[in-house]
């Protein structure tokens, strides 16, 4: 016979489980926050070049567009900026982002099909003139250092194109981690 104590007993334990897998949850996040950031605290203080936040975001899987950046870099730097972001303001900011899931990665095939889009005459590659216009005049442009390092991966050398399947399936976060 199930009574209310029992009842009670079998929730109860149910919260401490669904509690200790929010705790392990974030207890892992927060130790790859921390091991992201020590790589970049080069004097072994808890701060890191203000410049550097935006790789070690990156590198945990966030890709803010530059004015979310900028707005997060705002929000971590002290009231008098000194260029440095000092470790316990980054840790719960970014626990807060990835816990959240902020500023995930476009998925492959959302990528695939914006290529798709700009390959009008649906050639399967994009000339990389095409690709420098699109990307130096709409959204958020590249700046021509961004552009000729992308250009550097993305079109192939025999064919002087962009064969853009290739290039999306090459440049994809794999998001298993």
């Amino acid at each position: 016979e199930v009574t209310e104590t029992s009842k009670k007993s079998i929730v109860t334990f149910s919260e401490i489980h669904h509690f200790l897998l929010s705790d392990t949850i974030i207890t892992e996040t927060q130790k790859r926050i921390s091991n992201a950031f020590d790589v970049f605290d080069h004097e072994s203080n808890k701060t890191v070049d203000v410049r550097e936040i935006g790789t070690i975001i990156r590198s945990l899987g966030c890709f803010p567009s530059e004015a979310d950046l900028h707005d997060i870099i705002a929000e971590l730097e002290e009231e008098e900026p000194t260029g440095f972001v000092r470790y316990e303001k980054f840790l719960p900011t970014m626990t807060k982002i990835l816990l959240e899931r902020k500023f995930r990665p476009i998925t492959e095939d959302l990528l695939l099909q914006a290529f798709e889009v700009l390959d009008q005459q649906k050639k399967g590659h994009l000339e990389p003139e095409e690709l420098t216009k699109y990307l130096t005049q709409e959204g958020e442009p590249f700046t021509q250092e961004e552009m000729d390092e992308m250009l550097s991966a993305a079109v192939d050398p025999d064919k002087n194109v962009i064969l853009y399947k290739d290039f999306v399936s090459m440049m994809t976060f794999d998001d298993t981690r």
